[in-house]
């Protein structure tokens, strides 16, 4: 639900500045983790420190798995706090886009009661401090959530935990939901269990010297609605100071295979083994660092050195150098997640938002976008098309074939033809303007005002070129058709902050159209169904789309009893109506991975970042 990235969600890339800084301090890796020597490895070597090359302009931000909008992506969600906090269900097996019971907190879910009844048992195991994960852990977070449920980035009126008529522990590890109504079980699963994280008793404090309730307590601050949100606004101002994440006891408690060691505000993360670790794979690494980079040519800089990054990545610009990357003995892996691409657009802003409500201008902007030519010059290939929300790759089931193919192919002048059978006259140079204000089918549309200039400002992240080059090829075209974009750059955190829902009465109601780079990942939201994304309200409706059909579709793929036919409904009707402008989804990374760090593939379609899994050979 990324991105951001994601994000959520792929809502995903962005970083910090001072990239080749802090690199230019690690030094050269430990011996385990030096150059391949071109002979077959077979003996695997415990320990060994593996470095991990953050995306450009995509550092981590926030540590508490209590997520808030303005800090949500994959990022903070699978690269980071995954290594120290696990969701109650952990999802990916391998390559495949699946639930993994082995790897959860909790046994699969049992629904009886005609599917409103849900009896969640827990596995028991361990806090690092050696308390255990159990049924009180997730009435934690349960009661956490209903008292602060409009500040967490996936809530959606009506959906979780509005769906819930009542949560209660039945015993030390079982839990029991009662839902307001039958849903789809996969559905709930999917998208709704898959998104609740136990969170420690120790965090259960309205300050850092309060004492830590015991299970039993009947007077611990969550157990009342305004203790909750006490407990919250600790926490967030805890995990507000990124100074501290390496020293503050309270990030010390986790159920991961990983501890935070240090931090740094530039982003520079390191980790240790969590030695009471109850999952089935125990780190075999000594130590794990994620470095940060200003830009994707910083980071290939410090790849091609071959001595400084266990797990980098290639940009796509310098995909020709790959046999030189190859010969310093690294391992080309794409990284492709289960997602979409798209520019989010702010139907609230005050000034374009009425242009934005007009489908017949939101079709000009998509006739504006070459997929096919931004995908073979700025991806080398290695992108998909992007016609809808739900991807097409990696192969799935539940892609429809309008998602596959699309109604909407590049073409300036079909762009032209709507804006001048709409009430747009087009000059012969600067921007077209609306020449006939009104409702009517030739005219410009309710809210837009006569005179007024199809003119819009665009933000992207800074850092990577292909982004950057697609952006200066879409202002070229848009321009062909009269519509004028202004583009600046900012740094992946700072675009999908400025990006968030607003009222359209807002004064900071001021952003128009936002491309992250990222678009958004199924996580945890994997089902592909939208409530998080396009219904009305919903925490990562970035640009306030606003649509009574979709809506209805939405929350029909919630509880039809024809899941596929529901499915086929939203997708298509998404792919016509435009509730963003879609673009080509590109491979997450072109990883590069050192040919003696085994484990590391295949690489996790939701974006986890598991380096429990790796280990080095010699």
């Amino acid at each position: 639900m990324q991105s951001m990235s994601s994000l959520a969600r792929k809502v995903m890339l962005g970083l910090a500045a001072s990239g080749l800084a802090v690199i230019s301090s690690v030094g050269a890796v430990s011996q385990s983790a030096s150059a391949s020597t071109g002979h077959a490895h077979s003996v695997k070597v415990k320990g060994g420190t593996a470095y991990f090359a953050e995306q450009p302009g995509s550092a981590p931000t926030y540590i508490f798995p209590f997520i808030n909008q303005s800090v949500f992506t994959n990022v903070n969600l699978y690269n980071f706090q995954i290594l120290m906090f696990r969701n109650l269900y952990f999802f990916g097996n391998g390559a495949k886009a699946e639930i993994n019971y082995k790897q959860s907190l909790a046994y699969p879910p049992v629904f009886s009661n005609g599917d409103k009844t849900i009896t969640i048992k827990m596995k028991g195991w361990k806090w690092s401090n050696g308390t255990t994960v159990d049924a009180r852990d997730l009435i934690f977070w349960m009661n956490l959530l209903k008292a602060n449920k409009t500040i967490w980035a996936s809530y959606t009126p009506g959906a979780f935990p509005d769906n819930v008529a009542s949560y209660k522990q039945t015993g030390p590890e079982t839990v029991v939901f009662q839902l307001t109504k039958a849903y789809n079980p996969n559905w709930f699963l999917y998208n709704e269990l898959s998104q609740l994280t136990p969170i420690p008793m120790a965090w259960d404090k309205t300050s850092a010297t309060a004492p830590t309730p015991s299970e039993t307590s009947t007077t611990a601050p969550d157990l009342t609605p305004a203790g909750a949100v006490a407990v919250y606004k600790f926490l967030n101002t805890q995990a507000s100071d990124l100074n501290t994440y390496g020293s503050n006891p309270l990030w010390q408690v986790v159920d991961g295979p990983w501890v935070l060691q240090s931090f740094t505000t530039q982003g520079k993360a390191v980790f240790v083994p969590n030695h009471s670790y109850s999952g089935p794979i125990k780190p075999t690494l000594s130590k794990f660092v994620e470095l940060p980079f200003s830009s994707d040519a910083a980071e290939y800089n410090v790849l091609q050195q071959g001595n400084q990054l266990t797990y980098g990545y290639i940009p796509v610009s310098d995909l020709p150098q790959k046999s030189r990357i190859a010969a310093q003995g690294y391992n080309f892996a794409p990284w492709l997640l289960f997602g979409f691409d798209y520019m989010s657009i702010n139907f609230n802003n005050p000034t374009v938002g009425p242009i934005f409500q007009q489908l017949y201008a939101r079709q000009a902007l998509e006739d504006l976008v070459d997929q096919t030519a931004w995908i073979k010059s700025f991806w080398k290939g290695l992108a998909v098309p992007t016609h809808g929300p739900v991807p097409v790759a990696p192969a799935n089931p539940f892609a429809d074939n309008l998602s596959k193919k699309g109604v909407y192919n590049y073409s300036i002048s079909e762009a032209r033809k709507l804006l001048t059978s709409h009430g747009w006259k087009i000059p012969a140079s600067g921007a077209a303007f609306c020449a006939k204000p009104g409702s009517g089918a030739t005219q410009c549309g309710t809210g837009v005002t006569k005179g007024q200039k199809f003119a819009i400002s665009l933000q992207y992240l800074s850092g990577l070129a292909a982004v950057s080059q697609e952006m200066q090829a879409y202002k070229s075209a848009a321009a062909s058709a009269g519509i004028q974009i202004s583009l600046s750059v900012a740094p992946f955190n700072s675009v999908i902050s400025n990006a968030t829902p607003c009222a359209s009465t807002a004064p900071s109601c001021k952003w128009e159209v936002a491309n992250w780079g990222g678009g958004w990942s199924y996580s945890p939201d994997y089902y592909p169904s939208g409530e998080t994304l396009f219904a009305q309200g919903a925490g990562a409706n970035f640009g306030s789309y606003n649509n009574a059909t979709a809506n209805s579709l939405i929350a029909a793929v919630e509880t039809s009893s024809n899941p596929q036919k529901a499915l086929n409904a939203y997708q298509d009707y998404l792919v016509k109506n435009l509730p963003v402008i879609y673009q080509p989804e590109q491979d997450y990374q072109l990883s590069e991975i050192k040919s003696n760090l085994q484990g590391a593939t295949p690489q996790s379609p939701y974006q986890y970042l598991l380096p429990e899994n790796w280990y080095f050979t010699k």
